[in-house]
């Protein structure tokens, strides 16, 4: 087949229905784009779909793939256009096992966590015939969805159940973005689609450019996903804590593992086991940590969630096509490097931009508030939300062993360091003493902390909303943001305001709301591992998703869940890793 790029179509020549597309225009197209007549294709179907709001005339952008009736041309006419950057063969996209367990295969791997990556991961072994044994700390997504409402309308928090842990991860209650930035030459990001379409996803996220599925359809396939699993010889076990490692000359022996339904400790050998734990599981890192796992700080982010009226966004996006039913709620992307005093060399960006969604509360600990952006599928809702975060790096992380004992309950030998370094624990210490602060500011009963853009501008509290009313639930507390968070960031902040207005239209309206804090933008720390998947010092511990420091989002969580499920597979069949299925860096989605 030919992949074609760039076939661009007004908007007005595609059917309202967004799920069908301009055949016939399409077909006619992609024939001008190699020279042929129309009834030379035989077949085309659409790769991609985007649009290219630039110009007053919104186009609409596709990426197809194509056959002709004489297959044997396809060659020549590649040959023909050889270099031609928007005429290419199609790629094989097809996921294969590395491998399969023989008949009989004795040990189970272990998968620790089941959000994206540890869902994938076990998927892809239990497809690999190895029959994985899943502990997830938090509750099945029905059980974890009623418990993440307690916060939210009664202000009970589950310690253990709620929108960080729990079967989904923290991804299940968000906007359920399926796109990343990550490098994928191994096309396993068209792996993930493909499941959660036969797991009941619409087909449209295999086309569309930035596609999304929201919370109540990823509660659906959630649970598709885990009866795929168990189907295939697999286990999940919810409410299962993982404790402690055993390990024996740097080699993992088993997993010390806690039964919070019964209250039993028990020991489960294992030589092989996916720590997918995401970002927020503290006290997991620190255990990991004390027993000498290799690992590092690494950067991340803090600040706000910012709302303004969806129909604002919609306006500066599409102009004068906004409301067109194609198109839907539309969403931004935005960065901005700091150039004065406090705020020089900082980044601000948007983050988790959840178009028609809601702001929700996002904590996982008691005496803490944290934000996050939530939408369902339609984003229907009045407001659209993002983060507006500033970046931190290891230099401004807490150094001093009362703010370890403080947040950590222990000093963890940060008084043993040299000058310049950085504990690797000293990023979860910054975004407790954040968190706790903001729990303080915000009245002390999850409500949290809040201001009016143009209050914020203008360096003082807010005292009334105006337009926009926040959508946080339980609710929250007007204040000063200065007062949350540390002065290089709202310097930063108070400097992309105007930045970001010049790109959409309104974004520093005085009555857009922030709402804070943003602290679990990713993991503060990374568990290092090497080219085949494991701890650098500690054999059979395999670091894998957003918890290690190896992706930033659904998809990119996914994809590294595969790549560490085929490298644990080759391990126990003693096979090459695949070539491309290296490292991997991460990446934000």
């Amino acid at each position: 087949m030919i992949r074609l790029s760039e076939l661009r179509l007004p908007l007005a020549a595609l059917p309202l229905d967004p799920e069908q597309h301009p055949d016939t225009a399409l077909h006619a197209l992609a024939a001008q784009t190699l020279g042929l007549a129309p009834e030379a294709i035989a077949t085309l179907r659409v790769h991609k779909r985007s649009f290219d709001a630039r110009k007053a005339e919104l186009l609409a952008v596709y990426i197809v793939d194509v056959a002709l009736a004489d297959a044997a041309q396809e060659s020549a006419l590649l040959a023909q256009h050889a270099g031609h950057p928007h005429i290419q063969p199609t790629p094989d996209m097809a996921w294969r096992p590395v491998g399969q367990a023989p008949a009989g295969f004795q040990e189970r791997p272990v998968v620790v966590g089941f959000g994206p990556c540890g869902i994938f991961a076990a998927l892809v072994l239990a497809q690999m015939g190895f029959k994985p044994i899943v502990l997830e700390r938090g509750k099945a997504v029905r059980e974890r969805t009623q418990d993440t409402w307690g916060l939210w309308r009664r202000r009970e928090l589950n310690p253990e159940s709620n929108v960080q842990f729990g079967e989904g991860g923290a991804g299940t209650f968000s906007d359920g973005k399926l796109y990343s930035q990550i490098k994928d030459p191994r096309h396993l990001g068209r792996k993930v689609l493909q499941e959660f379409v036969a797991a009941g996803a619409p087909p449209e996220i295999l086309y569309t450019a930035h596609p999304h599925i929201g919370t109540f359809r990823l509660v659906k396939m959630v649970q598709e996903l885990r009866a795929q699993i168990i189907a295939l010889g697999g286990e999940v076990r919810f409410q299962q804590r993982v404790r402690d490692v055993v390990l024996q000359d740097r080699r993992l022996r088993a997993l010390r593992v806690l039964d919070l339904d019964t209250g039993q400790e028990y020991e489960l050998a294992t030589s092989h086991a996916v720590i997918a734990l995401g970002h927020s599981a503290r006290d997991s890192f620190a255990m990991l940590h004390q027993r000498g796992v290799a690992m590092q700080a690494k950067p991340f982010s803090i600040g706000v969630r910012i709302e303004h009226p969806q129909g604002v966004i919609d306006r500066a996006r599409w102009g004068r096509h906004a409301g067109h039913p194609l198109l839907g709620a539309a969403d931004y992307k935005l960065v901005h490097h700091a150039k004065n005093g406090l705020a020089s060399g900082r980044t601000v960006y948007s983050f988790c931009m959840c178009p028609g969604g809601t702001v929700v509360a996002a904590t996982s600990e008691p005496g803490r508030v944290v934000t996050n952006g939530m939408s369902q599928y339609s984003r229907a809702e009045r407001n659209a939300n993002a983060g507006m975060v500033v970046g931190v790096e290891p230099a401004d992380y807490p150094r001093d062993p009362a703010a370890f004992e403080a947040a950590l309950g222990a000093t963890h030998g940060v008084e043993a360091l040299a000058a310049g370094q950085t504990h690797p624990l000293a990023g979860i210490v910054l975004q407790r003493q954040l968190e706790s602060r903001a729990f303080v500011l915000g009245g002390g009963d999850y409500n949290a902390p809040a201001q009016r853009v143009g209050d914020f501008l203008a360096r003082r509290a807010s005292t009334a909303l105006g337009e926009v009313q926040p959508s946080y639930q339980p609710g929250v507390t007007l204040i000063d943001m200065h007062d949350a968070l540390p002065a290089y960031a709202t310097a930063a902040m108070r400097e992309a305001l105007p930045a970001f207005a010049r790109k959409i239209r309104g974004y520093d309206m005085a009555d857009a709301v922030l709402t804070g804090v943003e602290t679990r933008t990713s993991a503060p720390l990374r568990i290092d591992r090497g080219d085949d998947f494991q701890s650098l010092n500690t054999e059979g511990l395999y670091p894998a998703g957003e918890g290690a420091g190896y992706a930033g989002g659904i998809l990119s969580a996914g994809v590294d869940g595969i790549k560490v499920g085929e490298a644990v597979a080759c391990a126990m069949l003693g096979l090459p890793i695949p070539s491309s299925g290296t490292r991997g860096s991460g990446g934000a989605a």
